[in-house]
């Protein structure tokens, strides 16, 4: 069956085939059932490293290379297979280890082939190749490794832990028992890294692991949560094991110094942890009651523990969070989000410069929400972005549709490194010709002084895009004048804080007029909010004020209020 002809070559003349086969470790055989006889092709002894092929002639000689561990062989793959012969016979591919004369070497076998029938069903043959894949088996098994436990210490992965946290908490369900997990939290790891380097931090963490381990009670489980994270799985934990284990870990990390090829380094760890099902009933709930008492952990005091405890008014805040932010998400999917506008008007002639707007929601029954009320929860929730998206469209409808209109809006902190609210402005004033210099942007002074060079970032691609830009609510921050020197803006929104009180405070005055006159050295217009009063409007008009804003000039209102009163494009008094 094996005999083959020669094949001509151009490059190397005549080569025999069983030379190619053997070269990548391939060998061809046929096995007669019936007799158990094997033939194999001449370059069976080179591959499978035997003495001679003679030794090999028959399965049950074959089977003794087989290491004891092999769990399916071709025999079970034959013998033991669910299909039929049809009349081309049946497929199969196993792989299984071979041991090599003296046990020294393993070699990995994937044994490809096909096996065919009698007429009554029952296997009288098969043939196959047999390719030696040890390489490819190392690399496999290295996968299958890294794909449940971590390469670094070499504890289960974050997927494999959640499998057996799973495990233990129906265990512990099943039984009705109980269960524990801590996270470890390595302290200040990144500044490790920056300080030794990140191979420095590495040693840290398989040290951190190794000392974890030695503290934990058998039975219980190690894994890698995330970066500088361990967690630990505690098997029958009640709740004063749960503050026991703790404390073992944490003195087991803390009572010595890790030794580092750059030298000892001081190691705290923080921990969180809960017990389930008694304070959390699924494997979701128990990772997220255990992070949130790391994070609780962590804010009073490094190399602390904290178990989770139930809290109704923490509770509530969440179940109101999640109402908040489905009434957001609908209110936007439903076309209920609105502008309100308050004017803004010169502090001279009271004529409207510029309104400001600002976002409502228009709840289902008719009533309306102010921006106040939304604008936390949804930078809490991570929905501000998508609101400053929606009003941003609103209102250049709006200065489309009015060419004498101008008008200002507020942009939250989140939005102003928010590409795709970038992107959606400069596509809108590309758009629109003529909308850019009857457009002004407002920053709030806390998110101004939060990172001052991103903010002069921030003001200069809006002056690039030819819109103007305002600093809100100055005063309520500690904007340096060096800074505000920086930023570059246009106008300054003096904190009503300091303006509706201000025939009443001598205080509040010396500081108003105070910013005014810095303004003014510095050529940005100003406008006061807030203003209650007459006899406020007026001082403010005596100490320079551009612009008046608040209750004496009219709050804002979701009607139109321009018409004759639209504010008027004059050269000579540049608008903000």
């Amino acid at each position: 069956m094996f005999a083959s002809e020669p094949v001509q070559t151009a490059a190397s003349g005549t080569l025999d085939p069983s030379q190619i086969m053997a070269s990548v470790g391939e060998v061809p055989y046929e096995w007669t059932i019936g007799s158990d006889a094997l033939a194999w092709g001449p370059n069976a002894a080179r591959v499978l490293m035997v003495r001679n092929a003679a030794t090999i002639a028959n399965g049950r000689a074959y089977a003794k290379l087989l290491d004891p561990g092999a769990t399916l062989t071709r025999f079970d793959a034959v013998m033991k297979s669910p299909h039929r012969d049809e009349g081309a016979g049946v497929p199969y591919q196993v792989q299984y280890p071979l041991l090599t004369v003296g046990a020294d070497q393993k070699l990995w076998i994937e044994d490809t082939g096909r096996w065919f029938a009698d007429g009554n069903g029952k296997p009288i043959r098969a043939h196959g190749i047999i390719r030696v894949i040890n390489e490819r088996h190392e690399q496999e098994a290295k996968l299958e490794f890294l794909s449940r436990f971590d390469g670094l210490t070499g504890e289960m992965n974050r997927f494999h832990l959640t499998e057996v946290l799973e495990a233990t908490l129906d265990e512990a369900v099943r039984q009705r028992g109980s269960c524990g997990l801590i996270l470890v939290a390595i302290d200040n790891l990144a500044r490790l890294n920056e300080a030794y380097g990140f191979n420095t931090a590495d040693e840290v963490i398989s040290a951190v692991a190794k000392r974890l381990r030695a503290k934990m009670r058998g039975g219980d489980h190690l894994g890698r949560f995330s970066g500088n994270k361990f967690a630990v799985i505690l098997n029958s934990c009640s709740p004063d094991d749960l503050e026991k284990a703790a404390e073992r870990l944490l003195a087991g990390v803390r009572d010595d110094v890790v030794r580092t090829s750059a030298g000892p380094v001081a190691v705290t760890v923080t921990t969180g942890g809960v017990t389930a099902p008694r304070h959390a009933r699924t494997v979701a709930e128990i990772l997220a009651r255990a992070q949130e008492t790391l994070i609780a952990a962590k804010a009073k005091r490094q190399g602390s523990f904290q178990a989770y405890r139930p809290n109704v008014e923490r509770d509530a805040l969440r179940r109101d969070n999640v109402r908040a932010a489905d009434e957001i998400v609908a209110a936007l999917n439903e076309r209920r989000i609105l502008l309100a506008f308050e004017p803004v008007v010169e502090t001279q002639t009271r004529a409207p410069a510029f309104y400001e707007c600002l976002m409502r929601i228009r709840r289902p029954d008719g009533t309306l929400v102010s921006a106040k009320d939304v604008i936390p929860i949804a930078e809490r929730l991570g929905l501000v972005r998508m609101l400053d998206h929606r009003v941003l469209e609103l209102l250049m409808s709006e200065l489309v549709a009015v060419p004498a209109l101008h008008a200002s809006v507020n942009v939250s902190p989140a939005s102003t490194t928010d590409p795709d609210w970038w992107a959606a402005l400069a596509a809108m004033l590309r758009a629109n010709s003529g909308v850019a210099e009857r457009l002004t942007v407002e920053i709030t002074e806390m998110a101004a002084i939060h990172d001052v060079d991103d903010t002069r970032g921030f003001v200069r691609r809006v002056k690039d895009l030819g819109c103007r830009i305002a600093i809100d609510d100055f005063g309520a921050g500690y904007t340096s004048f060096r800074n505000l020197r920086k930023l570059g803006v246009d106008v300054l929104k003096i904190d009503g804080a300091y303006v509706q009180d201000l025939m009443r405070s001598e205080d509040d005055r010396a500081f108003v007029r105070t910013l005014i006159d810095l303004a003014r050295r510095l050529g940005l217009k100003t406008v006061a909010e807030w203003v209650q009063d007459e006899n406020s409007a007026q001082t403010l008009g005596a100490w320079g004020c551009d612009y008046l804003q608040g209750m004496l000039i009219g709050l804002a209102s979701v009607e139109r209020p321009w018409g004759t009163a639209a504010p008027v494009d004059r050269r000579k008094n540049v608008r903000p």
